[in-house]
């Protein structure tokens, strides 16, 4: 397989081809097939943009049909038909069906151009610069997003200093027993603490990239109290654990709080096209028009892909019941290899379908293992600060004959490694 162009003409920042080295031709659902013909099974899922599958015939066609009829393309943030019909989806089975009451600001089409609005906004609207963000975050790499980001090989890529962040740990972060919100409660109340009031704490209420490190309940019921009581606003980074990933539309929900500003991307565009949202409590909208711009914030293909998808999926709770069976299998089949490799110390954690398996025994096992699963027909990242947690990351429609075979050659790989 002819790999040569890559590694002469792209640059070195390439990273997901060096784990996956073979050249990709076409996709369905759960199956992604390369140039010599050979299919694998993918359990990463465009790290969570494609959480309803390649090319989902639901959509397909409406696309096609879509380009056909010369529908717009490219309408900045001008009134579109398709924009209106996407809003209209998401206010009816998004919005209204949970009481939420989001505006909605279309920004640039990555997850990292919605953090950025979220901060600069947060800041607007409080008038502070301090921002409160945790231990083993990812949010992004562009200058601020980076800021917010613990891991210190996106750190060190910035260039500059990175301020205006005060980090403290995340749930879990100090072992069992040990509630790290005590800290975060003690700084914002003593004056003499060194930190500053802060617009707002950002956070993923499952870490991904950080290890699949997994915020509790109670936990995230007295951060929501606690920023509350003291006017420090709330974002939840759903970029990657939102749409339906944790087995709820929103990974909050379970928890029964509402932030004050929620990001959104990867899979809210459908079909694995562009799309970005910030979402934003209705009396802290107070961006001036144009204030913050770009280019690509009316890609409407994603628009088509996005209405299709939440009329597809999110009408009923019929979707998350599968996305909870899936689960359920993947479980069963780690909960049996766990059993049977005790010497290896497997954990497993997360929710819904995205899912962590660590050896805690062993920091290079999950790297060995996704190299071998590799070679047997399954692609599987790996996750934390060391590579060392297997990332479970499927289509949460996945055939469940694809699912079970995919789970029989990870067995082998973890055999193998």
């Amino acid at each position: 397989m002819n790999m040569e162009v890559f590694e002469r003409r792209e640059s070195e920042v390439r990273g997901y081809i060096r784990s996956f080295p073979t050249v990709f031709s076409k996709a369905k659902g759960a199956r992604i097939t390369a140039e010599d013909g050979r299919e694998y099974i993918d359990f990463f899922a465009g790290a969570g943009t494609l959480n309803y599958g390649h090319n989902n015939d639901e959509f397909k066609q409406a696309l096609l049909d879509y380009i056909e009829g010369d529908g717009i393309t490219h309408g900045l943030d001008m009134a579109t038909e398709q924009k209106r019909a996407f809003l209209e989806a998401f206010e009816r089975h998004i919005l209204e069906p949970r009481g939420l009451d989001y505006k909605v600001q279309f920004t640039g089409p990555t997850g990292t151009n919605t953090i950025e609005a979220a901060l600069k906004l947060a800041r607007m609207a409080t008038g502070r610069s301090n921002v409160i963000a945790f231990t083993n975050a990812f949010h992004g790499c562009t200058l601020g997003a980076v800021s917010a980001t613990a891991g210190k090989n996106f750190r060190d890529a910035a260039g500059v200093n990175l301020g205006n962040i005060t980090r403290l740990p995340f749930d879990g972060y100090l072992g069992e027993g040990v509630d790290t919100l005590d800290l975060l409660e003690r700084m914002l109340d003593d004056t003499h603490s060194g930190v500053d009031k802060p617009a707002a704490v950002i956070l993923e209420t499952i870490q991904a990239e950080g290890g699949i490190r997994v915020a509790s309940t109670e936990w995230l019921q007295r951060l929501r109290k606690i920023t509350e009581d003291r006017d420090v606003l709330l974002i939840a980074d759903d970029i990657q654990v939102g749409c339906g990933r944790t087995g709820k539309f929103f990974s909050w929900e379970e928890a029964g709080i509402v932030p004050d500003f929620v990001t959104l991307s990867k899979s809210i565009g459908g079909y694995g096209l562009p799309m970005a949202l910030l979402l934003i409590r209705r009396e802290l909208d107070i961006w001036k028009p144009g204030q913050h711009s770009g280019t690509f914030r009316g890609l409407n293909l994603s628009f088509v892909g996005a209405r299709r998808a939440i009329e597809t999926y999110w009408t009923d709770d019929k979707f998350e019941q599968g996305i909870a069976e899936r689960a359920e299998i993947i479980r069963a089949a780690l909960g049996k290899i766990a059993e049977a490799k005790p010497e290896l110390g497997l954990e497993l954690r997360g929710r819904g379908l995205v899912l962590g398996f660590e050896a805690t025994a062993d920091d290079t096992w999950a790297p060995r293992v996704s190299k071998a699963a590799f070679e047997r027909g399954l692609i599987i990242e790996c996750a934390g600060s060391k590579d060392q947690v297997l990332k479970f990351l499927p289509p949460l429609n996945i055939d469940l004959d694809d699912l079970n075979k995919g789970l029989e050659l990870l067995a082998e790989a973890i055999d193998a490694a």
